[in-house]
């Protein structure tokens, strides 16, 4: 993963606003190249051991409802390229078409074992074989849908830099955005406009304290906090007193 000469990057990412992120990840080649090295390695022998798990998450979701074992949306990721996106089917068939392309809480479309795999996160084990070709990495911002994209500030294209992650600090914080949604009259207003704001907050923070070991914190924190950790007070906390030290 070498990051493109700033000649080279899409119009939309040469800008004053991603240029202070393109400048500090420049000077990181060599653990931007440790972070693609260890995603190969790492995802491949995940992908073996996992699977026995997918055969059984796919036979699963069949029997549950009918539909495709796979949901794949087109998400965004690296210099702004689209791809479809793997994930394990947690919704009916056609989910996004007959409704907002967030979900909120108490979803109807989901399917009982979507409820089940989504509370597991087993939904984006899958996405193992995206970080195996390169189209996502195991830690970065999330990847959204080409419309939430388009409502990005300019500072806020400063994420694309780094290819789409499976998890990120921003996702641990908000592993129940879908709560936060609910009852909402305009959910794509409400994500767009509170939502999506503050995880950019700690996606660019991210961007720029970026470091290889870092990750792999991250994916540790990842892994707790699926079995229950509770990560936001504490991580609001240390934020809010790096703030009045400064």
């Amino acid at each position: 993963m070498i990051l493109k000469k700033w000649e080279a990057l899409p119009e939309a990412l040469r800008t004053d606003g991603v240029q202070p992120y393109y400048e500090v990840l420049q000077k990181k080649q060599f653990s931007l190249i440790c972070k693609r090295l260890f995603d190969i390695v790492v995802s491949a022998v995940l992908l073996l051991i996992l699977l026995p798990v997918f055969l059984i998450l796919a036979i699963a979701i069949k029997l549950d409802s009918p539909g495709p074992v796979f949901y794949r949306q087109v998400r965004v990721t690296q210099y702004g390229k689209r791809f479809r996106i793997f994930k394990f089917r947690s919704m009916v068939a056609n989910a996004d078409k007959i409704g907002t392309q967030v979900t909120v809480g108490n979803d109807s479309r989901i399917t009982r074992m979507g409820k089940l795999i989504r509370k597991c996160r087993l939904d984006e084990l899958c996405q193992l074989i995206d970080v195996f070709r390169g189209t996502m990495t195991f830690v970065g911002t999330r990847p959204e849908v080409p419309k939430y994209v388009d409502a990005y500030t300019p500072e806020m294209m400063a994420t694309l830099l780094l290819p789409a992650g499976v998890t990120s600090l921003a996702s641990i914080l908000y592993k129940d955005e879908d709560r936060l949604l609910e009852g909402a009259e305009d959910v794509d207003k409400v994500y767009t406009q509170e939502v999506l704001p503050e995880k950019m907050r700690y996606n660019l923070r991210s961007v720029k304290a970026f470091r290889f070991w870092g990750d792999i914190k991250i994916m540790f924190m990842t892994v707790f906090a699926v079995l229950g950790k509770e990560y936001r007070e504490e991580a609001d906390t240390k934020n809010q007193e790096k703030v009045e030290t400064q």
